[in-house]
């Protein structure tokens, strides 16, 4: 049982190896069956590395979003400033922490940053598109396709090695105002 209130805040370099292992563990290999976000039937090996999360906690016009419990990694997600729209992306949920509202509560809270951050008017994401439960859940949370789509970058291992050939991304985008 939680003693304490989630604390948000922005990562930072000494995080990287904790961020690592919560990112892989919402998103590849058994660890990820615990929860429902898992991306392990369609994809194989890692989902991100030290470097890869190094890159979005160091970038630029973007920053990396994480919620802390009793001092607990549980959560995380990019945000990037993109103009008028802020990019949602790397977001991860402790597996046995799924289903409870935490991350409800943490897209809440990226989406207010963006906004009170950057001005952002609206939140855009990629999702693999045969993540259908997964665009359910961003629906239910004013979400919506935009008919856009992109490709899966096949060949290029830092996103997994696919165990299907028919993978690309659908855009969502929901208006921030």
């Amino acid at each position: 049982m939680p003693t304490t209130e989630l604390i948000f805040r922005t990562a930072v370099d000494a995080d990287i190896p904790g961020l690592v292992d919560l990112i892989e563990s919402a998103y590849r290999g058994d660890a990820s069956r615990a929860g429902w976000t898992t991306e392990a039937d369609l994809l194989e090996g890692r989902r991100t590395d030290p470097e890869g999360v190094a890159a979005v906690v160091r970038h630029e016009t973007g920053l990396l979003l994480i919620a802390e419990r009793d001092g607990a990694l549980t959560a995380c997600c990019q945000l990037e400033h993109r103009g008028d729209h802020a990019y949602f992306g790397m977001f991860a949920v402790r597996p046995a922490l799924q289903g409870g509202g935490l991350g409800r509560t943490m897209l809440a809270e990226a989406e207010r940053t963006a906004r009170e951050t950057w001005g952002a008017r609206e939140m855009r994401m990629t999702v693999i598109r045969q993540r259908t439960e997964l665009i359910e859940w961003y629906e239910r949370r004013g979400y919506h396709r935009t008919g856009e789509f992109s490709p899966f970058p096949y060949g290029d291992e830092r996103f997994g090695i696919p165990q299907r050939d028919d993978l690309e991304f659908a855009v969502l985008a929901k208006p921030l105002d």
